[in-house]
């Protein structure tokens, strides 16, 4: 299920390389630019859209323009309102950055979407630049600009981390980087009469310790001794999940991601006013702020859009040599609002960030139970839709969508679906970022393969997985061997022992390994950080092929999901995943190799992941004679606690339908039955009757 993404990471791909190279840094799970009315994005219309951008590139006398996917806190899901990118170029999903000049557009994406691009993109106009393949964007700017050009983009939409190298890159060129404030896809929008909806400012939703596990002022008071420690005099905080996290509350200004347009300043001084939120116009409901006297926190509020000139006078107003704290995922705006000559800017990783991957037992308890709920609402979504297709019933993908969004938002404390679902049969299963379309979505036929990427939005948590299924259960050899080299690879992710401390990169090759020995591989992550009812892709950590250079290091509470896949393009896609729970596997552990256990890595402690989903996996599509003894017993065991733990709900339920369905899916593994379909009809017989007896 497709990010995202770490937000220094994901601005950072302007420059065309950073953690690109290797098409891994995301997740295959829907980050999307949430729900845009593509109604006018056509590609019958591109060129009207891109001449629309290249007056006002004329009209501010820039030579390019640069047009990333993201928004002013660097998230990886955006509202409609800063969709700029998907409106230019008509491509949808998580990842792409567009530059613009008189006589060129062009499009930097990564493999997931190679194919996306050659369906929704009018290839006349629009070059596909693959990243990590192709020049860079600065390599690509560097040789091609002439000295004295101007190359433009908006401020808030750029990381610092991402400008300073772009910056000097075109600098060595005698072209400069230039922040233009107002934004240009905006302007040209809104003179072709297509203007951007307007920011959303939703109504905030209390979370209250029950679900949190720690109140907001005790997160706060935790924030300020580490502001204390390093010497600053306030902690500005940029991105959404980190804000919501902080004060226990959530939103819904951004489509599946429970999170509200807001900045955050955390100061020095004592309470009343050392902690100050930029929200909507500045006022709170009634509700909210008796949910925050509950939490023992007060906070003063201001508008949304007073930020940058707050912080530009707050930064004037200290004394000489004084710091303020900007974590390495705020805009260049924001940057510049707060330098000037008084003041030290430390810019480090957000300590949000690291306390909230790991989590308290509270969240985990809430994300184990969220994982619960969504194992029935899923089991009982693939049953209909395997039971539909049988009786020749047209089920198309959106109708699967939308069965699995009704089922979810039947359990208590959902929130909706976490991700725009991709479900993908056939040859869209090999688009990794597939969303069926609300007209024109694909009929499911029997002889499909299905792949459901889904997850739910619950207020104890948040889920994320992917079952990949063959509508008849009879997938062709190929695709076989291919689904049952997958779960090899999964099974060997989710029973590894490592040393604690180990960064996600070192992992990723565990669940590759059965695919490379076949010389192929595929072009996402193999794991993302799960967020608590908050993003469903979340950093620090990622298991990954590229390193990551602020990657913290994997400790036990930390939460990851599990999914190799393949994707044999136009024809089937194959992906698998489980959510996991980092936990300590020493002789007690509920982990595989707990009897194994005789050391602990000389004091650093071992660790392992504890499956969380409950959802079984198609074992008709396996080809049992690949899985050796160790595997089928994962399996086994992991359907029998799936049956044991989903089962006596479905039967309190009444839901007998499902339940039986439920039972036959988690029928144990019998290497002996296994070994019928490869033989006559005369040994099967033979067998049966061996089997009959043994029994």
């Amino acid at each position: 299920m497709l990010a995202l993404i770490y937000y220094c990471v994901a601005i950072g791909l302007v420059n065309g390389e950073l953690h690109m190279r290797y098409f891994n840094w995301a997740e295959p799970d829907g980050a999307t630019s949430g729900f845009v009315d593509t109604s006018r994005i056509t590609i019958e219309n591109s060129l009207e859209r891109l001449t629309a951008v290249r007056a006002e590139l004329k009209s501010y006398n820039v030579t390019a323009y640069i047009v990333p996917t993201s928004d002013a806190h660097g998230s990886s899901s955006l509202s409609p309102a800063d969709a700029r990118r998907e409106w230019l170029s008509g491509l949808s999903g998580s990842s792409g950055t567009l530059v613009v000049t008189d006589n060129e557009a062009l499009l930097w994406t990564d493999g997931r979407y190679f194919t996306q691009f050659e369906m929704q993109v009018d290839t006349t106009l629009w070059t596909l630049m693959r990243q990590g393949i192709d020049l860079s964007i600065d390599q690509w700017l560097t040789a091609n600009m002439a000295p004295n050009s101007v190359v433009g983009v908006d401020p808030t939409l750029y990381t610092r981390s991402a400008w300073i190298p772009l910056q000097t890159a075109l600098e060595a060129g005698n072209v400069t980087l230039k922040a233009i404030a107002e934004n240009l896809v905006d302007k040209a929008r809104t003179k072709i009469g297509d203007p951007p909806p307007d920011r959303p400012n939703n109504p905030l939703i209390p979370l209250t310790r029950e679900f949190t596990g720690r109140s907001s002022s005790e997160k706060i008071a935790e924030l300020s001794k580490q502001i204390q420690s390093v010497g600053a005099s306030a902690l500005v905080l940029t991105a959404l999940d980190d804000i919501a996290y902080t004060l226990n509350l959530r939103g819904s200004d951004v489509l599946f991601n429970p999170v509200f347009f807001s900045y955050l300043i955390i100061k020095d001084v004592p309470a009343p006013n050392n902690v100050i939120l930029f929200w909507g116009e500045g006022g709170l409901h009634t509700n909210i702020s008796t949910h925050l006297q509950s939490e023992e926190l007060e906070i003063q509020t201001r508008n949304y859009l007073d930020i940058f000139e707050y912080l530009s006078n707050y930064s004037n107003s200290l004394p000489d040599d004084s710091t303020i704290w900007l974590t390495s995922d705020a805009s260049q705006a924001i940057f510049l609002a707060a330098e000037s000559d008084k003041v030290n800017i430390r810019s480090t990783l957000s300590p949000v960030a690291l306390i909230k991957c790991v989590k308290n037992d509270v969240e985990l308890k809430g994300i184990r139970n969220a994982h619960i709920k969504d194992a029935i609402a899923l089991i009982r979504g693939l049953r209909w839709v395997e039971e539909q297709v049988a009786a020749g019933t047209n089920v198309s993908e959106i109708d699967v969508s939308d069965k699995l969004e009704e089922l979810r938002r039947s359990e208590v404390d959902s929130h909706g679906p976490s991700f725009s679902t991709i479900a993908g049969a056939g040859e869209n299963g090999a688009i990794i970022h597939y969303r069926p379309p609300r007209e024109g979505s694909r009929v499911i036929g029997p002889d499909d393969m299905l792949l459901v990427d889904s997850g739910g939005q619950y207020k104890d948590g948040t889920t994320d997985i992917t079952r990949t299924r063959h509508m008849s259960g009879s997938p062709s050899d190929i695709q076989r061997f291919m689904f049952t080299n997958v779960m090899k690879g999964q099974i060997s992710m989710a029973t590894v022992v490592f040393p604690r401390g180990t960064v996600g990169h070192t992992l990723d090759s565990f669940a590759r390994r059965y695919l490379w020995n076949l010389g192929v591989s595929y072009g996402h992550g193999t794991g993302h950080g799960l967020g608590h009812f908050l993003r469903v892709h979340e950093g620090p950590s990622w298991i990954q092929a590229a390193p990551s250079s602020t990657d913290p290091g994997i400790v036990e509470k930390m939460i990851f999901s599990n999914e190799p896949g393949y994707y044999e393009v136009g024809e089937y896609g194959i992906r698998h995943e489980d959510i996991v729970e980092v936990i300590t596997v020493n002789k007690d552990a509920d982990h595989v190799h707990a009897q194994d256990i005789i050391g602990d890595f000389d004091g650093a402690g071992a660790l392992g992941f504890y499956t969380i989903s409950l959802v079984p996996h198609q074992t008709a599509s396996l080809n049992i004679t690949l899985l050796d003894d160790f595997e089928i017993k994962y399996l086994n065991t992991y359907h029998a606690r799936v049956l044991a733990t989903i089962g006596p709900i479905l039967k309190q339920r009444n839901l007998t339908e499902d339940y039986d369905w439920l039972e036959r899916e988690c029928a144990p593994i019998l290497r002996d039955a296994a070994i019928l379909v490869k033989t006559s009809p005369l040994l099967i017989l033979i067998s049966v009757v061996t089997l009959w007896f043994r029994a």
